[in-house]
């Protein structure tokens, strides 16, 4: 049977968390091993496969292959090799392994750890082969067995990591078209739990609340009277919840098929973006609280076809190479419903395609296409962004019905970063809509220049200039519907996202509307916000 102290020498692997630090940080540790051969600097290497002269063979190589892969943590030396033809090779493994253990045991104390129980097994086995090699480095730590019996009590799950994101806004809107509107001080909550069965599918499970649901932009209805909530123009990327009620607004199984292509089902809140890229890096945030403040900044609108917490659908991407991308969905609006007319391939729909080009890393642009399908024009609308007559081709007041919608949508989007601290964005998005009453149609575009890490790393800064969805050229029933206006709508955006530590960050931002409900005889709406976002 093993002593208590040959078992206290074998758990040196794990940092003490009752009495005592450990001496040094990995890197000393390396270099005091590298003073009884030669000189050499260490540096950080992402796969055991770098240390070249580890043979795969060797058990001891799969099982560190995957924790380096899995947690970073393991140091080489520059030239790529691990040395282990010297004689103090396993030494040298030795500190390695000590490296990977007290990675792990911090990502534990930080809560934002995934260790498996194979994992944990893993690390046993390798500090009983490296029991007289850990001894020697001097690390001196408590018992082995109720050091790995910590990190298996203190992770929220072997499976499971809970990511949180809690926002804070006050906001208030000014114009002669919105005197009434009133200051006010919303929140938001996000909570997400990402499971992992295999290690590389990741199943999506968010829990969200918050009461930002009213829109100050709803001001002006299709005829240009102030008077009821039609236009969605300005509305933030985060609104939509009311009253702080909890609910599951987010279920989707991402997994990979092969090594280039990944499938994502989704059973609540199905959309285009969550399976295709949107071309906007930092400022496409999901609907969350840290990228743009409106959902018109965070990407073209036509990915937002057929969107809805009832919608179910799925999603392919494949990686040709590291050039050509294609994606692809399809999206059920009531895809749950079992009634005729509804179901997942009946009703109101919206299927995608698209090929994203990317030259190099600094430049990329993709086009897409987008066929939709809606019972009546109720049902068409473009995820909360736009104006009312684009949203509902019928929204008049004069009681018409539009029923029918077919669409086709065309887009094309763009992203050049410049440098790393300059990036030009835009889109341009056109729908052709017909119904059986009549025909439309709407455009959108969008120019920004965003400024990554503008003052420091981790921050945003941004310009927006572009036009919500706005219809054209409508017709129904052989004629122009009462009241109804083309004039051009502007969004025009500004934000500085400052990043106050790690997790905590501060957004304050205006957006103006001009011409709001595409009518130039109603006022500008400015909307002014400052937005607080804790990440967790």
């Amino acid at each position: 049977m093993t002593s208590l102290k040959t078992v206290s020498l074998a758990a040196t692997a794990f940092m003490t968390m009752a009495s005592q630090a450990i001496a040094a940080d990995n890197q000393a540790l390396l270099e005091q091993i590298n003073q009884y051969s030669m000189s050499s600097s260490t540096a950080q290497v992402n796969s055991i496969f770098q240390l070249s002269d580890v043979a795969p063979s060797d058990w001891a190589f799969d099982a560190l292959r995957n924790l380096v892969e899995n947690y970073n943590c393991i140091v080489g030396y520059p030239d790529g090799t691990y040395r282990g033809n010297r004689p103090l090779s396993r030494y040298e493994f030795a500190a390695g392994l000590n490296a990977c253990l007290q990675q792990i045991e911090r990502l534990i104390q930080s809560g934002t750890s995934e260790v498996t129980a194979e994992d944990l097994a893993a690390l046993r086995r390798l500090v009983n082969e490296f029991e007289a090699e850990l001894a020697t480095l001097g690390a001196r730590v408590d018992d082995l067995e109720g050091r790995v019996e910590f990190l298996e009590d203190h992770q929220f799950s072997t499976t499971t990591k809970l990511v949180g994101e809690v926002s804070f806004n006050i906001s208030d809107a000014f114009g002669d078209g919105v005197d009434n509107a009133q200051t006010v001080f919303q929140d938001k909550v996000r909570l997400m739990l990402v499971t992992s069965f295999t290690g590389k599918d990741r199943l999506y499970t968010r829990l969200s609340a918050g009461n930002s649901g009213p829109s100050f932009t709803g001001q002006y209805d299709t005829l240009g009277s102030p008077s009821t909530p039609r236009t969605q123009e300005g509305r933030f990327s985060y609104d939509g919840e009311r009253d702080n009620d909890v609910t599951i607004d987010r279920l989707h199984y991402a997994f990979p098929v092969g090594d280039s292509t990944t499938v994502t089902a989704m059973a609540i809140l199905g959309a285009h973006h969550f399976y295709a890229d949107t071309f906007n890096t930092g400022l496409e945030a999901g609907g969350g609280s840290n990228g743009a403040l409106s959902r018109f900044g965070e990407r073209n609108p036509i990915y937002r076809l057929g969107i809805g917490t009832s919608s179910t659908g799925i999603g392919i991407k494949h990686d040709f190479n590291d050039v050509f991308q294609l994606s692809a969905g399809y999206l059920s609006t009531n895809g749950s419903d079992p009634s005729e007319g509804e179901g997942l391939f009946n009703g109101t729909y919206s299927a995608m395609a698209q090929l994203a080009i990317k030259p190099s890393d600094k430049f990329k642009f993709g086009v897409n296409y987008v066929r939709g399908y809606a019972t009546d024009s109720s049902d068409f609308a473009y995820g909360g962004t736009g104006t009312g007559w684009a949203n509902n081709l019928n929204n008049s007041g004069m009681g018409m019905a539009v029923n029918n919608v077919e669409t086709n949508s065309f887009g094309g989007q763009v992203q050049w970063d410049v440098t790393d601290k300059i990036s030009l964005r835009g889109w341009v998005g056109y729908t052709d809509a017909e119904f059986d009453e009549g025909k439309a149609d709407i455009w959108t575009w969008a120019g920004i220049l965003a400024l990554p890490d503008l003052g420091k790393p981790g921050n945003m800064g941004a310009i927006i200039v572009g036009s919500e969805p706005y219809v054209t050229n409508l017709e129904v029933n052989s004629g122009t519907p009462q009241g109804f206006t083309d004039d051009m709508p502007l969004h025009i955006e500004g934000l500085y996202k400052y990043q106050l530590s790690k997790n905590i960050s501060i957004t304050p931002g205006v957006i103006w509307l001009i011409n709001p409900n595409q009518n130039e005889d109603n006022e500008d709406i400015i909307i002014g916000t400052i937005r607080t976002t804790f990440s967790f």
